[in-house]
Formats: C-alpha cells, structure tokens, sequence
C-alpha cells in the first residue's frame, strides 16, 4: 500500500485549502513546506528587511544563502541573483506562504477575465486565450473562500459589480482621510469607487479578533492574528483531524515515476538541525502547489525515460506564460495633510477601468496604496526633482510624508509564451538541484495597457486636489513577483495546455497542479482570491476521484 493517500507539495494559499479537503474526507495526507513554521516574533519588525522592502534580506524567506535564481536582463545578459534581491521574482517561502505577510486584497476576477481572447482576439506574439472555465463555475468556491477564511467589504465592492449569491461574513473596514479625499475626486471625475475587499477580520471572526488598524500590514505578519492566511485558517483544520502530517523546511526533489511512466510519489530533502536527510514516499496522488515557479521547476526536475523533457512537458509548455501583475501608479502632493495613521491603509478603489477601454486590451483596478513605512517612503515615493540626501531631503520628508497620496494598481498582463522558467545548466541550490532561469519580456500590449492605467492614477490625484504629480512611466521587464502566474496553464487541449480544467496535469490520472499556476490570464486584481477558489473547486474533484 501506498505510504500516503496524497502528498501536497506547498503549505501557501492553495496547498493548505486541498490538504484540509482531502484530510477532512479521511485521506492520509503529507504536506511537504519548503520554508519553515515561523512565528510572529521570527517573521519580526524590521523595516529594512520585510517582503515589501528586501533592503539587506527579508523575513518571511526562503533563506538568502544557497537559494539562487538565474535572470536573464533586456540584452540577453544573466545574472545571479539572491531571494531578496530585484529580478529574483520571490514569494514568501514558510507555512502559509505569502499569506503570511500578504495585503490581503481579495479580489473575485470579473466574468470577462475568464475570456479575454474571445473579447480582444489574440495579440500578435502572444499567448492570450480564454480560460477553460467560466465565472460561474468558480462563484461558489469564491463565496466559500470568503466564508471560511473571512472577508471583509460590504455589496458594493466590484463597481460595477460582479454577480454573487451571497454578500461579505464581515463589514468593511473604515474609510480613512486619504480613502475619503480620493472618494471627493473620482465623484468630480463621474467615476464609480468601492470598497477593496481584505481577508483581514474587521470583526472578531471564526474566534480571532478584530484588526487594530496597525501600520505594518503588507510585508509583515499580524500582530492580532486578524489577517486570515492558510496558516491560522484551513491548516489548523487540517492537522486537527490526525490525518494531515505537516513537514516544514522539506524540499520537493523529484516526482517519482515508475518503469510506464506513471507518477508513484515524491522525493524530498528534509534538514533537521543542519543535516540534510533524503527521504521518498509513495501515494495514490501527487499535488503539486508549490507557486507557479517553483512548481513548473518541479516539473522539469521530474525528467525521466518516459518523460526526458519533465513530466507534463511533452508539448514544451511547462514554465512558459509566466506573469504577475504590472503595477502602474502615481504619487500626489496635497495642500492639507491626508495622512491619518490608520491601518491597513487600503480602503478606496475604483474598477471602471478594467474593461471596455478604447484600443486597450483589459485594463485594471487602481486603489490608494497600504500606509508606507517611512523608510520605504523615501526609498520609493521621493519626487524625481528631490535630493537623495541632506538638509532640503530631510525638510520635505517631515513636511510632506503626510500630505502625500499614493494610487495604483494591477494591470491584465498578456501572457507572453517567452517568458518563462526553465532550468539553469550550471548554477545549483544548496541541495545541489538545477535553480530555477528566467527568460523573456512583458508583451507590449501589456506595457500599453499599464501606461493607459498610469495615465488614469495621475487624473485621479489631479481630480482629488493634487498640487503636484509623479510617477516612474511603466517600462519593459518580466513580470512576476508575489503575483506569479501562469506556468502550468488549464485547458482542455495538451497541445496548448498543461493540465485539464482541474488541475490534472495531462497523460496523468493522479498528478495534479493547483496554484495560481493554473492562470490562463491573471486578472486586473490581486489574484490570491481566486487561487483559493480554484484550490477548492480543484480540491473538492480531487477528493472525488478516490
């Protein structure tokens, strides 16, 4: 008999939710985290060292020595480069994964980012299709998500709306001086606003408490246990039944297969006290929800004589579409302060723009940005014209850190099949595995719909009462970050897909990918709503097919 009736590869957004079905239905469950368990106090305070501002490291993972990755510049130049650095496209690697140190933004796609190329058609050099399935299918696992991890907003988030059969567990959190400010400019300008919807308790809620507002949100843990991950939500569920084995710092090496090619477990590295222990266990399933690059790199270190290219890589499709989101923005300077210290800090948003713009293909949502630490402030929100250093510096900074308001948001990226995650042939990990190399560039229309977004940042703060306004314009990179996306795309064909409209990966009965991997399209909006809803829709077949 196998060891295990499943082993899920990731304790993030996706793998915990399919590692609770399948405990809750009976099944025998590994759960493999390559990061470890952190605590409030490990994950800490530092405001040079935190997933939003990765200044000497960070502090939710992966470790900064012996996990590198390979990028690829404009010219074809590569470059080493460390978790914390630019171009290392990371997200948090511990239980919980980036909902640990997330915003929590939980947005529903919108029904027409489920068909994007049968409204736009398929720009030239992309990859933009629809997705195998439709707003509908996934509405109910929307509404689960909400429900049992705890949203907040009220009926109108999404304007214009987006239909749902049921409204939010909990009320939205208040609307701050900046939220009100930005809310008097989109009324000048005849745009419609809502409430962002957060994944952050703003009533006590399924026996936590309330948020108390604090300014260190995104980037770091909560303090209260108000901001609702994997980790204090559908985890505990899941090791409560006994069935659910959690193994933390323990890294996927391979997939394994048999002499037919068929999947029959998993090998991983465990580190125990600074020793590194191999292990390999059979199951029944393989579930992979490791995060859209570190899954398709899983892939392609999977290879065998059945499967020289990796396994699900017999069309040259694993690793490619990778995205995340463009986040075109601006800064605006007010006459009167707009700063009140309230926390998150998130509280308006406006969705007019998402769709149905002129010679724009998609568009995107813009909302004020969550409160700045001051370090951050000045390392990413100085005016162009303003010294780095020195007397005038400091002046402005004790001034106008208050008087300043920030807009942006995610733009739809169009999948561009050159950008992608392969596998380096020289550099290797700590564990001695090929590292994860990216190659390609964002697809113009992306970058054109980002400008068409900043463009509409700069006339809201115009409208709000800005007195001056600026903003980096966007430019040409690869795009993929805590939002990453797209690298084991659904479909219903092998030829253009990776895996069917569940998750199973293709030519397997019981390999299965779940993560925002899946994204044919990424949205306008924080994705990690819709990872959710996927792990339960995916998570729900998959227990049905024992």
């Amino acid at each position: 008999m196998p060891d295990y009736d499943a082993v899920v590869i990731g304790a993030g957004a996706a793998g915990a939710i399919v590692a609770c079905l399948l405990a809750e239905a009976g099944k025998q469950v590994l759960l493999l985290e390559r990061g470890p368990n952190l605590d409030t106090g490990q994950i800490g305070r530092d405001h040079l060292r935190n997933q939003r501002l990765s200044q000497y490291g960070h502090n939710a993972g992966p470790d900064s020595d012996g996990h590198p990755r390979v990028a690829t510049g404009l010219f074809g130049e590569r470059y080493l480069v460390r978790p914390h650095e630019g171009g290392y496209q990371n997200n948090a690697a511990c239980v919980g994964g980036g909902t640990r140190v997330y915003g929590a933004q939980a947005w529903r796609f919108m029904e027409e980012d489920f068909r994007m190329a049968s409204l736009y058609g398929v720009p030239e050099g992309s990859s933009l299709a629809d997705w195998p399935l439709s707003y509908n299918d996934l509405e109910p696992y929307y509404e689960r998500a909400e429900w049992e991890l705890g949203v907040c907003s009220d009926s109108e988030a999404h304007a214009p709306p987006v239909p749902r059969r049921k409204s939010y567990p909990m009320p939205p959190m208040p609307l701050t001086r900046s939220g009100q400010v930005l809310a008097r400019g989109a009324q000048a300008l005849g745009w419609k606003t809502c409430t962002p919807p957060l994944l952050i308790n703003s009533v006590p809620y399924n026996g936590r408490p309330a948020c108390v507002q604090c300014q260190h949100c995104v980037g770091f843990d909560c303090p209260s246990n108000a901001k609702n991950g994997t980790h204090n939500t559908l985890l505990p569920r899941a090791l409560a039944t006994g069935l659910c084995t959690l193994k933390t710092r323990a890294v996927a090496e391979r997939i394994e297969t048999d002499g037919r090619g068929n999947v029959t477990g998993v090998s991983y590295i465990l580190e125990e006290n600074g020793r590194l222990e191999r292990h390999t266990v059979t199951a029944k399933r393989v579930v992979v929800s490791a995060g859209a690059i570190e899954s398709a790199r899983l892939l392609l270190l999977s290879a065998s004589p059945h499967h020289p290219n990796g396994l699900g890589n017999r069309y040259d499709l694993v690793g490619r579409n990778l995205q995340g989101h463009y986040y075109p923005g601006a800064f605006g300077l007010m006459e009167e302060p707009v700063y009140d210290g309230i926390g998150p800090g998130v509280c308006i948003a406006t969705c007019q723009f998402n769709h149905h713009n002129p010679g724009i293909v998609g568009g995107g949502m813009l909302a004020n940005e969550f409160i700045k630490l001051p370090i951050i402030f000045w390392k990413n929100a100085l005016p162009p014209d303003l010294p780095r250093r020195g007397l005038e510096n400091k002046r402005w900074m004790r001034e106008n850190y208050r008087r300043t308001l920030h807009v942006m948001g995610p733009v739809h990226e169009i999948p561009n099949p050159n950008c992608r995650v392969t596998l380096d042939p020289d550099v290797r990990d700590r564990y001695g595995l090929p590292v994860g190399r990216f190659e390609g560039v964002a697809h113009p229309e992306t970058v054109r719909t980002a400008h068409y977004m900043w463009g509409r940042a700069k006339e809201w703060l115009l409208a709000s009462g800005a007195i001056k306004v600026w903003g980096d314009p966007p430019g040409y990179h690869l795009s993929a970050g805590q939002h990453q996306a797209g690298t084991c795309r659904m479909g219903h064909d092998p030829k253009t897909s990776v895996t069917d409209p569940w998750g199973r990966v293709h030519d397997f009965d019981n390999l299965f990918v779940i993560d925002a991997s899946l994204h044919v399209t990424n949205g306008g909006f924080n994705p990690v709503l819709t990872i959710m809803a996927l792990a339960y829709r995916c998570g729900e077949h998959l227990v049905r097919s024992f």
